[in-house]
């Protein structure tokens, strides 16, 4: 096979910059190692920046997202049973779109489709050669063949464990990372939501979380040690923390259900630089991690997909690789951006180990802090909103 743009890993990244090239003319090949199905069981983010949403129309997949998508202009943050509101639209001209990213990549799936494009399910990359030449070939196995893709560029949006961040050399590659010593156990339920924005909670017993993804369908999250078990966590057990955590008058008329969904995912911040070598571009997952507390995650990896559609675009419509060139940088520094809100985030919310009675004290001032300047609250809201491209 033969393409323009190789790009490995079908999630919302892969589609959506496959999208956005077809759009320019650019012929792409998806090679994602999941079927279908097990893409689209898999259960992310909900919080869409606006440039993410703007980003979506002009990719000419916002028809069901702005009909069934939620505005919120608002946040909670509580601490015990203290709720400060936080009016992002008030303080930045903006507000949120609650989607999830199931829906997005979906309604991905469905414009490829209608488009002809080619998105190869089950396809196990196994080797990426020639990034530092003048083509790239991409091995792969498919329908128990194997098989080799050739193309001008690979754009690897594979995660953080798919092979493309590691075709880089080691040599020529940086990468940085924060482990945090918890974790996120989330369950989703088909309930309205405990309220009616985001709640995001401290608590001595440590950080809550109530989210949703429609008017019926709501995900909460308690964070928990990273050596708790799913099976020690029936749904009796999660609601009544998740009741502890947040605040009282919002716990007493929490409604709760029979979980859809429960995992623990553990919390990582990690970026690796430079997010291009040669003919291969990274994106999403594959460059960056954040933790989830800053909702940053899809929407990191659609600003680069942002970068690299216009870079490509730039290439083949106008001749030019200035994007190209500059793409890793331009990237990377609105991704340590939102690394650093999403750590403050985590920073002030989350009860770690190694927290004494000093550090429960700054996370308290942060908080005090957040209630008595606007300054400080917008600075949140222009952070959470979500930066400019």
């Amino acid at each position: 096979m033969k393409t323009q743009v190789a790009i490995i890993g079908g999630g919302p990244a892969g589609l959506l910059l496959s999208q956005l090239l077809d759009l320019h003319g650019i012929e792409s090949v998806v090679l994602e190692r999941r079927s279908r199905d097990y893409v689209l069981s898999r259960i992310r983010a909900g919080v869409l920046e606006q440039g993410t949403v703007d980003l979506l129309r002009a990719a000419e997949v916002g028809a069901r997202m702005d009909r069934q998508g939620e505005i919120h202009d608002g946040v909670e943050i509580s601490w015990h049973d203290e709720r400060l509101n936080i009016d992002i639209k008030d303080l930045t001209g903006r507000g949120v779109m609650v989607y999830g990213q199931t829906e997005v990549t979906q309604d991905l799936y469905t414009a490829r489709d209608a488009r002809g494009g080619t998105v190869l399910h089950e396809a196990e990359v196994t080797g990426i050669e020639g990034i530092e030449g003048d083509g790239v070939t991409v091995h792969f196995t498919h329908e128990g063949e194997a098989k080799t893709l050739t193309a001008d560029f690979v754009a690897g949006c594979d995660g953080f464990h798919g092979p493309s961040r590691k075709a880089i050399p080691e040599s020529h590659r940086q990468e940085f990372e924060r482990a945090y010593p918890f974790g996120w156990l989330g369950l989703l339920s088909e309930t309205p939501p405990a309220a009616p924005e985001l709640i995001y909670a401290a608590h001595d017993r440590g950080f809550a979380l109530c989210s949703m993804r429609s008017p019926t369908l709501s995900r909460y999250y308690v964070q928990v040690s990273l050596s708790e078990k799913l099976e020690d966590w029936p749904a009796e057990r999660f609601w009544d923390e998740l009741r502890t955590r947040i605040p009282a008058d919002v716990a007493e008329t929490l409604v709760t259900g029979e979980p859809l969904e429960m995992s623990i995912a553990p919390l990582r911040s990690f970026v690796s630089e430079p997010m291009r070598h040669g003919r291969l571009f990274l994106a999403g997952d594959s460059a960056h991690i954040v933790p989830p507390t800053g909702a940053k995650g899809l929407n990191l990896a659609a600003s680069d997909v942002y970068y690299l559609h216009r870079a490509f675009d730039r290439f083949y419509n106008h001749g030019t690789s200035e994007g190209l060139d500059a793409y890793s940088e331009t990237a990377l520094s609105r991704v340590w951006k939102c690394e650093r809100f999403s750590w403050w985030m985590t920073s002030m919310l989350h009860d770690f180990p190694e927290t004494g009675a000093f550090e429960r004290r700054m996370q308290r001032a942060e908080f005090e802090y957040l209630q008595m300047s606007e300054t400080a609250r917008k600075s949140f809201a222009e952070n959470y909103v979500g930066l400019p491209y």
